[in-house]
């Protein structure tokens, strides 16, 4: 499976705010409710807190979408 890198530029992201910038929602409004509809797995465990604060190296894994990994700077596709 590809686990796609999603890049930041400040020391953390929200959940929420990571949603929208790794395109999975197309706006912030929209994150509370897709948690509620959707299995969202940090670091292996399931939460579904907009607010949870993400940091690099943190690993996202969206049921049905895929597997997503925050790195800062830029982004990128890896196997």
């Amino acid at each position: 499976m590809t686990t796609k890198k999603v890049g930041i530029d400040t020391d953390f992201i929200t959940l929420g705010q990571f949603l929208k910038l790794a395109g999975v929602i197309q706006t912030g409004g929209m994150a509370k409710w897709f948690l509620s509809e959707h299995e969202v797995f940090i670091n292996g465990e399931e939460d579904n807190r907009r607010g949870r604060k993400l940091r690099e190296g943190d690993r996202v894994e969206i049921s049905g979408d895929g597997v997503y990994e925050v790195v800062f700077g830029s982004e990128e596709e890896t196997d």
